[in-house]
């Protein structure tokens, strides 16, 4: 239901698009023509795409020059709402050669970035691509919002960057001008960033010759699509002057009103039970106020109160006042509350929401929470204590034993009222104890192709930790589908039985993007996890959240099995910034955090574990008698006072969660005084020797070799030696070196030698 009130001021333009609802007889009169005010220029444009259709598989040019273009993928049209790009593959494919000759332009749109927008991505990207790689181009991105201009890939870009995000689920008019050498970029019609002295102008890439020309698409084949909308792409072949720009940016206040009443839209309201969020704010600028039939069920600020167990279901009406200027408008929207669940509901529902993990195949302790759904107690009770624990521990038979057969029932309860669910376990044996014969080796390539962030492996020749080959002819063996979906640093830990294998890796993907920075400001929160029982056959990969909010990355986890507490410790580097800081803006610097965890799926809240006080990454752990031997890099900048920077630091302890270990050695891998070593190193992995009392430390020489093996016969010496006559595979970065049974590497090499 729509109302409006609309009285007469001062108009800032024309309407430039038509309006999508049918407003006349509501005291609202719109134009229905995309004219322009007359001070939007319309001299030297190119191309102007409104994107304002209802249909069609072309995109119409109204610049007068017939350019049309093309849509493909998941796209769907929505009038003046624009084109929405489903965020899959989604996209405007515009004409060849749109910047031939061009020492100037201006490019402009209007976005509206979903809240689930992944990256790397390119809002809109003009040039051309070879090999999967951008190949001179010119584009501009959301995180951070930036406009980049090259002559070859991301490492010839000219950047004039506004280093922040731009915010999503609201429409933005970004707009980018080069003249005379100078770019800028403005949002909103408002100059944020400013960059003199660019050198390549539009017409020198691919010498006028572009046929990579996309919006909602990148010129590198590795980048996501965009999900969300767009409308009112314009090109021209001058600079906007900040005035014009600005007049691009500007939406009448009826405009503004009726594009936020068709955008607002509260999703499915037929069975509410948790609190609304009843936005204030229109994604075009408008103010939303709320009004309840019922305040003490829905109140204007959304909080929900269920009616109590027992009564009937609620239905309140919502009324939305969208405002902008002296224009107002109401939209209602019909809301049913749910009585509240019994405490008989609440115990059964919490108990059907109640897993054991791999029930039939239990190979370690297990998680058993003590708390569920609905603020629930939950307890349990066991028939074969001495095999699997109330608490979740666990005894397997020894091996050559038949497996135990245990059932494990949950008491879930709340108040006076409680249920009860069982659980049939299979607890397998141990296995037999084999001796180690050989290594295998997962490792990524690097962000310098579009399939280099993706899990390879290596398998050493026998015992020799020197000398490996390259397995599934050289070509990825896990590939990740989640989050940024580059899976980079992986790393393997066996389990203390023996015979199950965690691979855990961080969720990220430079390649086509760069931004080191934006990575560690807006990425990923999670880790990827596979597991194994044989090391060739891989589960479905997890997606894992396991930082805070106030993170900005999580990079390189990797994890030992801390006996003390009968769980996996889990460690990774991330910035934290602060709690009044939600969009990461200020500045920090990366620390080592940990968790705990049985099954790497259910993981405690997450602790700081090292912080010197400036930035370090890429932990690795060894442990030798009752020490623990910590490698870490230190991130700090190269300088004539931290002669240690970007170089390894060892140090031990006898608590594997001690927040104080002692110092042992710093600058490893550097090799000073005549002997050989790196120009700088991270993702240090550390194993011993199959053979003898020697430990081999790989450390990746990022921007160099990639990893280069060292090696020593005292861990408390902090005396590392470079490694001579070796051969590993050709990229290896970041990895693991895993010491294997002979069965388990034959069975490796077979697989992937197939």
């Amino acid at each position: 239901m729509l109302q409006s009130s609309y009285r007469a001021g001062p108009r800032r333009r024309l309407l430039r698009l038509a309006m999508p609802l049918a407003l006349a007889g509501i005291g609202l009169t719109l134009g229905t023509s995309a004219a322009h005010g007359e001070a939007v220029p319309a001299d030297g444009l190119i191309v102007h795409y409104p994107m304002d259709q209802t249909a069609g598989g072309t995109v119409t040019d109204t610049s007068g020059n017939g350019r049309n273009a093309a849509v493909s993928g998941d796209i769907t049209w929505r009038g003046a709402e624009g084109l929405q790009l489903g965020g899959t593959n989604g996209h405007v494919k515009l004409p060849d050669n749109l910047m031939r000759d061009l020492s100037q332009i201006t490019v402009s749109l209007d976005v509206r970035i979903a809240a689930d927008q992944a990256s790397p991505y390119f809002i809109w990207g003009l040039g051309n691509s070879s090999n999967g790689a951008g190949n001179g181009y010119l584009f501009t991105t959301g995180n951070a919002y930036r406009t980049s201009i090259a002559t070859g890939n991301w490492s010839t870009e000219q950047t004039v960057s506004a280093n922040h995000n731009v915010v999503r689920e609201q429409w933005k008019t970004l707009t980018y001008t080069l003249g005379g050498g100078t770019a800028v970029l403005y949002e909103d019609g408002v100059e944020v960033a400013r960059k003199t002295g660019v050198t390549i102008t539009p017409g020198a890439i691919g010498g006028g010759t572009t046929t990579a020309n996309y919006i909602g698409r990148s010129l590198y084949s590795g980048d996501k699509y965009v999900k969300g909308q767009v409308r009112d792409f314009r090109l021209y072949d001058h600079a906007l002057t900040a005035a014009e720009v600005l007049e691009l940016s500007a939406v009448s206040d009826p405009e503004r009103v009726a594009r936020d009443i068709a955008a607002l839209d509260l999703g499915d309201t037929s069975a509410v039970t948790d609190n609304l969020t009843l936005p204030t704010t229109g994604p075009n600028g408008s103010h939303i106020t709320w009004a309840s039939s019922d305040d003490a069920v829905v109140a204007p600020d959304g909080t929900v109160t269920r009616p109590a167990p027992g009564n009937d279901d609620s239905t309140v009406v919502l009324t939305a006042t969208i405002a902008s200027g002296e224009v107002h408008q109401d939209k209602q929207f019909t809301v049913v509350v749910p009585a509240e669940l019994t405490a008989q509901e609440k115990v059964t529902e919490a108990a059907d929401a109640l897993r054991v993990w791999n029930a039939d195949d239990i190979r370690g302790n297990i998680t058993l929470p003590t708390s569920g759904l609905h603020g629930t107690a939950i307890s349990w009770k066991t028939t074969e204590p001495e095999t699997v624990t109330p608490t979740g521990e666990v005894t397997r038979p020894a091996y050559g034993a038949q497996p135990v057969a245990v059932k494990l029932t949950a008491t879930v309860r709340l108040g006076n009222k409680q249920t009860k669910r069982r659980f049939d376990l299979t607890v397998r044996p141990l296995p037999k104890r084999e001796p180690l014969d050989g290594y295998a080796f997962p490792y990524f390539t690097g962000e310098g192709s579009a399939n280099g962030e993706q899990i390879y492996l290596a398998a050493s020749r026998g015992n020799d930790p020197l000398h490996w080959d390259e397995l599934n002819g050289g070509q990825p063996v896990l590939t990740s589908t989640f989050g940024d979906k580059g899976v980079r640093d992986p790393f393997i830990i066996r389990s203390p039985e023996g015979d199950k294998f965690y691979l855990i890796a961080t969720d990220l993907k430079i390649f086509g993007n760069g931004n080191w920075d934006a990575a560690q400001r807006t990425g990923s929160k999670y880790i990827e996890v596979w597991e194994s029982t044989d090391l060739v056959n891989w589960s479905e990969q997890r997606h894992v959240r396991v930082s805070p909010d106030t993170a900005g990355n999580t990079w390189a986890p990797e994890a030992y099995y801390d006996e003390s507490i009968g769980a996996y410790v889990v460690f990774w580097a991330s910035k934290l910034y602060s709690q009044d800081d939600p969009n990461h803006t200020g500045g920090t610097y990366n620390r080592m955090m940990y968790a705990t965890t049985r099954d790497f799926r259910t993981f405690s809240e997450p602790q700081v574990w090292v912080d010197p006080g400036y930035s370090v990454i890429d932990s690795t752990v060894i442990k030798e008698g009752d020490t623990f031997y910590r490698f870490t890099k230190d991130e700090r900048n190269n300088t004539s006072t931290t002669p240690c920077s970007k170089f390894i630091t060892a140090e031990k302890s006898t608590e594997l969660r001690d927040l104080d270990w002692d110092f042992v050695a710093d600058c490893i891998g550097k090799g000073d005084d005549g002997e050989p070593g790196i120009n700088q190193g991270e993702g240090p992995t550390i194993f011993k020797s199959n053979t003898e009392d020697k430990w081999y430390l790989f450390i990746d020489e990022f921007g160099g070799r990639g990893y280069v093996p060292f090696e020593s016969t005292d861990l408390d010496s902090g005396e590392w030696t470079m490694s001579t006559n070796y051969q590993l595979p050709s990229r290896p970065r970041h990895g693991t070196v895993l010491p294997v049974t002979q069965a388990e590497l034959d069975r490796v090499r077979a697989f992937h030698l197939r």
